[in-house]
């Protein structure tokens, strides 16, 4: 069952699904229209799941689920992961590599390898201040509150000097 976002509680779970490049406002809209059919028939042992998403800065997929009601099973897990793929795979993405890091350079958001992101730290390109996304939150308040975060109040920080 597709819900709002923002009517979601904050104990719910988070799934965060980070591009390998911004998509265009077109892809966009195109994948909000597919992750809504997707959610409206997601279920849990034939239970509806009260479920949301946004995206957020044309890069991030965001899904909410509430679990109050109905928790994610394993199959259904298993689903949402093969229609990220099936995203993955018309969008020409990659959204399910968790060896990368994304954080803003200046006003822009960017995307480099996990190897990439520690020999910039060493080299000072990227600072504790550098804010970065932090895809590892696991409820919709963690989303909220510590997202976007500077390096180092999150694991990222481990990567600097």
């Amino acid at each position: 069952m597709l819900v709002d976002f923002d009517t979601l509680p904050p104990e719910s779970r988070i799934w965060i699904y980070q591009s390998n490049r911004k998509l265009s406002d077109d892809e966009v809209a195109v994948i909000s229209d597919r992750t809504a059919d997707f959610l409206k028939q997601w279920t849990a042992h034939g239970a509806n799941l009260e479920a949301a998403f946004e995206i957020k800065h044309n890069r991030f997929i965001v899904l909410g689920l509430n679990q109050t009601n109905a928790s994610a099973s394993g199959c259904s897990i298993d689903a949402s992961v093969h229609f990220i793929q099936q995203l993955e795979q018309q969008f020409e993405i990659d959204l399910l590599d968790k060896m990368n890091v994304t954080f803003y350079n200046g006003e822009f958001i960017a995307h480099k390898s996990l190897a990439d992101f520690k020999k910039m730290a060493k080299a000072r390109s990227v600072s504790p201040n550098t804010v970065v996304f932090n895809n590892l939150v696991n409820t919709k308040e963690e989303y909220l509150e510590n997202w976007e975060v500077p390096a180092k109040e999150s694991w990222h920080s481990r990567f600097l000097a």
